[in-house]
């Protein structure tokens, strides 16, 4: 009764236009695109694209920030930002004297006033893309040992694996990321870097961490320190700093040493060792990077184009307040007496995921109301579908509820049960399910056994595993024994 369901859960995103507005307010985004607009033809740039050092006092002036020490240093990090989002186009030199090129505002730096939502999340993410490269270059003080004599940088001293920092940094995103959309997870509680930090490098099956491992933390709260620092202003996180302190060695500065780092995480002070969340638009940024490393990723809103069959397919995993709210959003497009016509149909079906799929089907029509009605009650005699139309009409307290043939309970049933162990497995909830149904049916299982459903001996199997009464659970297995014996000859009956 496997599976295969989405890498991760659904996450719910605000709508683009509302992405598209925190993208515009981001404060990184911002200072590259008044860089834009600040450029002109007296814009000197070097070899590389960068402003030259001496215009970049006049810069952090147009951003406001010429009375800040930092200001040039932010100045250049916008810079860098607007012509790698494509908000700056660099002119080579008209000669080959010529020592500066020149820049102009590029394609698109128009689009912020006249582009749509989509197009301002595509400069956004242009934008993060630029900073992300960043965040994974190397620590400065490393890149500054390894620049030779002749002012090239060897990268053969830098203990820097670029694909390996790549591959750290989006696995920390990632588990914030599933903290966030899975839950009963993290919602809107920032994360300790700590915690975050020893998620990607203590092994599960370590009850107690080496020193060794200790110590390979606390190097990666340090880096990850830095790199959120570096991904805060573009809008991606929330980040609250690791307190400085933390960072003296032992006798060069406060008492607390960076061993003491790894260690206290308590409730009162473990915010001074960072605490980081992904922003709303953090969450449409990471996604999009991981949709575009073939992670399965899905979002609220996704099926609402599609028909009943990929909507029902689609919520076989989806947790139940992200899958009331995809049906809730495919249900406004359509008429209720058409998406109810079309839900039913959707349900049918013989294959595996048919349980599941009548599953949210019943829960789908809940939804919409006494509309569906005259729908409903077409499907009374189908056999697949008429124990879920009952329940539906029953739950609604709709007059003339016709009674259903035993077949059509027990075939139910079984049903009943497959979907539930193809959505939560052999779960408690199930447990509660099994011996109330066996409870209310006296000899359910000489019954259940010659139930045409194509589930019924796995479901019988699951019985046998899961119900707690000793006699009934071996009740179980022996009718699953009978129904597996039956399905095998009406195979071979089939085959001569």
């Amino acid at each position: 009764m496997s599976h295969d369901g989405p890498t991760l859960p659904p996450v719910r995103l605000p709508s683009d236009a509302e992405l598209a507005r925190e993208a515009l307010a981001a404060p990184l985004l911002t200072r590259a695109v008044r860089l834009a607009r600040w450029a002109g033809p007296q814009t000197r740039v070097g070899a590389g694209g960068e402003l030259i050092e001496e215009q970049l006092p006049e810069a952090a002036e147009a951003l406001g920030l010429g009375a800040d020490d930092d200001g040039p240093a932010y100045a250049s990090e916008a810079w860098r930002t607007a012509v790698d989002a494509g908000l700056i186009e660099i002119e080579d030199p008209e000669s080959a004297d010529a020592e500066y090129g020149t820049a102009r505002a590029g394609e698109s730096l128009a689009l912020i006033v006249s582009g749509g939502p989509q197009d301002i999340l595509a400069i956004w993410q242009e934008a993060l893309e630029a900073v992300y490269a960043d965040a994974i270059a190397p620590v400065l003080d490393d890149l500054a040992e390894a620049i030779g004599e002749d002012g090239e940088i060897d990268y053969g001293l830098l203990d820097w694996d670029p694909d390996g920092e790549a591959e750290f940094l989006d696995g920390v995103l990632g588990n914030l990321y599933l903290l966030t959309v899975t839950d009963g997870g993290a919602d809107d509680q920032p994360v300790p870097l700590p915690a975050l930090a020893a998620s990607m490098i203590v092994p599960d099956d370590m009850s107690e961490p080496t020193d060794d491992v200790l110590e390979q933390v606390s190097d990666a709260m340090v880096r990850l320190d830095d790199q959120f620092r570096l991904l805060e202003p573009i809008g991606l996180v929330e980040y609250l700093p690791m307190d400085e302190s933390l960072m003296f060695e032992e006798g060069d500065g406060p008492a607390e040493t960076g061993t003491e780092a790894e260690t206290a995480v308590d409730d009162t002070d473990v915010s001074r060792y960072g605490l980081v969340r992904l922003t709303p638009l953090g969450l449409y940024g990471v996604r999009a990077r991981m949709l575009e490393a073939g992670v399965d990723a899905p979002a609220v809103g996704e099926l609402a184009d599609k028909g009943a069959d990929a909507l029902l397919d689609g919520l076989a995993h989806y947790p139940e307040a992200a899958a009331r709210a995809e049906t809730e959003q495919w249900l406004a497009r359509r008429e209720p007496a058409a998406a109810t016509h079309e839900l039913l149909a959707a349900a049918r079906g013989a294959d595996q995921g048919g349980p599941l799929r009548r599953l949210h089907c019943q829960q789908a029509l809940t939804l919409v109301g006494a509309q569906a009605e005259p729908e409903v009650r077409a499907v009374l005699d189908d056999l697949e579908l008429g124990g879920l139309a009952r329940v539906w009409l029953a739950e609604r307290g709709a007059a003339e509820v016709p009674a259903p043939p035993e077949s059509m309970v027990f075939w139910l049933s079984v049903d009943t049960i497959a979907a539930q162990l193809d959505a939560d497995g052999e779960s408690e909830e199930l447990r509660s399910l099994v011996a109330g149904l066996t409870g209310q049916h006296s000899g359910f299982f000489e019954a259940a056994w010659r139930v045409d459903h194509p589930a019924t001996a796995d479901v019988l199997e699951a019985m046998g595993r899961i119900h707690p009464d000793k006699k009934s659970a071996k009740e179980a297995r022996k009718a699953a024994f009978k129904a597996r014996s039956r399905q095998g000859g009406q195979s071979g009956a089939g085959m001569s």
